[in-house]
């Protein structure tokens, strides 16, 4: 059983920088897709950013591009999501996900294709 723990949310101020980490054990972290979602308050889950197994591929919704980073270190067991340029707008909850194998570029985004989440960490960006 795949077991993810992530860390690194936190309070930081419009434009600042925040690097989320997500740590897996339980299984074969390198043979699996990531993806990081995110919630907010009475809203839905919603995709941010994807990587495949070998970090060669890579995800971003459109409200994120060219201000976050996903990457993963495999020899480590972790992945990671550099953002930066926050906005107000980028509070919420945020989750790593995995699952084995190889997804299509479509199935990234979806909260379907992916069989093990974490208990996700708290960013809050303040105006």
């Amino acid at each position: 059983q795949v077991h993810l723990v992530e860390s690194g949310g936190g309070l930081v101020q419009a434009g600042g920088s925040l690097k989320l980490s997500c740590a897996a054990s339980g299984g074969t972290f390198s043979t699996c897709v990531m993806g990081w979602f995110r919630q907010a308050p009475g809203k839905e889950r919603e995709f941010v950013a994807g990587i495949s197994w070998s970090g060669s591929t890579t995800y971003y919704a459109d409200s994120v591009k060219g201000r976050f980073t996903i990457s993963r270190d495999n020899a480590k067991n972790t992945g990671y999501l550099q953002m930066d340029s926050l906005k107000p707008d980028d509070t919420a909850v945020y989750y790593c996900a995995l699952v084995r194998g190889y997804l299509v570029a479509s199935s990234y985004s979806r909260k379907s294709s992916y069989d093990y989440w974490g208990q996700g960490t708290q960013v809050t960006v303040s105006s």
